[in-house]
């Protein structure tokens, strides 16, 4: 089993949201983040003063998946989440030893 971890563009949950849907995935945690990279940051003009912004919004989505489905998925999402833009985000994978489904008990794969 493999944990997907997302970094995208809040606007774009929806898209990615539903082509995850579309291949059968339909677990995942979404979390409202702020962060930086390479987007570094912006300025703002507020009641007549200027602001530096260095963390922006981002969603940061979480999936745990079959191995089997992490090529699939992993291409999916960076066709549903890119904007062509500087800050479409990152996707990092790591595995993952046990799972387990609370209510029922089930465990590993069974319980994704």
């Amino acid at each position: 089993m493999k944990k997907v971890d997302v970094i995208i563009k809040p606007f774009k949950l929806d898209d990615v949201r539903e082509a995850l849907s579309a291949i059968g995935i339909t677990g995942m945690t979404a979390t409202e983040v702020k962060g930086f990279g390479r987007q570094k940051g912006h300025t703002e003009l507020y009641r007549g003063a200027e602001y530096v912004v260095d963390f922006l919004p981002k969603l940061k989505l979480e999936l745990v998946i079959k191995e089997d489905q992490l090529d699939e998925c992993i291409d999916t999402i960076v066709t549903a989440a890119r904007t062509g833009k500087i800050g479409d985000g990152k996707i990092f994978v790591t595995s993952v030893e046990k799972v387990v489904r609370i209510r029922t008990g089930e465990e590993d794969e069974s319980a994704i």
